[in-house]
């Protein structure tokens, strides 16, 4: 994933149903941001990140 920027983390144990991870990068997206969430298996979290744009875009 090298270029990701990493704008929130939200750690992996959240409260059963509930997806903050999720509704942020929704939010983002609305916004016209190319969000997306990843899982960090190391710190056990879940990273909304942002992949730089291509050139051609």
């Amino acid at each position: 994933m090298n270029g990701c920027v990493v704008l929130e983390r939200f750690p992996a144990g959240g409260p059963r149903g509930s997806w903050p991870a999720e509704e942020f990068a929704n939010t983002l997206r609305l916004e016209g941001q190319l969000a997306e969430v990843v899982m960090d298996l190391a710190s056990d979290a879940f990273l909304v990140v942002v992949r730089p744009r291509e050139a051609s875009d």
